[in-house]
């Protein structure tokens, strides 16, 4: 979402700008297969898919659908996050070629910059980025970590990590840009809470229980916190004393 449109997109490649003002919407066929993720901030849209491909598109008003970039990534692309320097972005990819699954990209020319860590093992997918700075980033995925990037240290290697305990693909992150990190499994709607300062996850709540859901999608803030599961929206209400959560 961004201050004029509101933006989706989806399994049939398309991307779909609706005016949050009036009720103008424009659809536009941008990717070959699904488009898995999205992001957008000044004035432009960058998308990835399936299809192993990244592109940049414009949002302003006499360019608006133009695709600027399109970037092979050769592999399939399951995130990305454009840096609030709105300068570069990075995409999150499968993890199934010969490539790393973690490369940030100029958004003016859509040259790789550099890549982020080494020897991941096949198949470990990122699956979600956050940038917490145009410096420091999280990403998490299929192989249970999340890891906490700082590129002025080193492109290497993450300065911290945490590992899911229980074995779980870890589907989404969200920070507070401070201590608080919280992330979303792929079984039964379990939602962590962690620490920065600690190496193990403060809480746990398990909002699918006894059916079993990933958490697509999660936000949260000093009071509440949102999840998006298969079948239902949870609100957990930290000021209460009901840490279930309601639908």
């Amino acid at each position: 979402m961004t201050e004029s449109h509101l933006i989706s997109a989806g399994v049939d490649g398309k991307i779909i700008l609706h005016q949050k003002q009036g009720s103008f919407s424009m659809e536009y066929s941008a990717h070959n297969q699904e488009v898995n993720c999205i992001d957008s901030k000044g004035g432009l849209i960058v998308s990835g898919s399936r299809d192993r491909t990244a592109r940049v598109w414009s949002l302003s008003s006499n360019r608006l659908g133009e695709c600027l970039h399109t970037i092979p990534t050769l592999d399939r692309v399951w995130s990305l996050a454009i840096s609030p320097s709105q300068s570069s972005f990075v995409t999150g990819t499968a993890c199934c070629g010969h490539v790393a699954p973690l490369r940030i990209w100029d958004v003016e020319s859509c040259q790789l910059l550099t890549c982020l860590g080494t020897d991941f093992r096949r198949g470990a997918g990122v699956l979600d980025v956050v940038y917490e700075s145009p410096s420091t980033l999280l990403s998490c995925g299929y192989d249970t970590f999340i890891r906490y990037w700082d590129v002025r240290a080193s492109t290497r290697k993450c300065v911290m990590e945490w590992e899911e305990p229980h074995d779980s693909a870890l589907y989404c992150i969200q920070s507070d840009s401070n201590h608080m990190i919280a992330s979303g499994s792929s079984y039964y709607g379990v939602v962590r809470l962690w620490d920065k300062r600690q190496t193990r996850c403060l809480q746990t709540f398990s909002l699918s229980s006894p059916t079993s859901s990933p958490v697509y999608c999660l936000r949260f803030n000093s009071t509440h916190l949102y999840a998006a599961l298969a079948s239902a929206l949870y609100a957990l209400d930290f000021k209460g004393l009901d840490s279930r959560g309601r639908k």
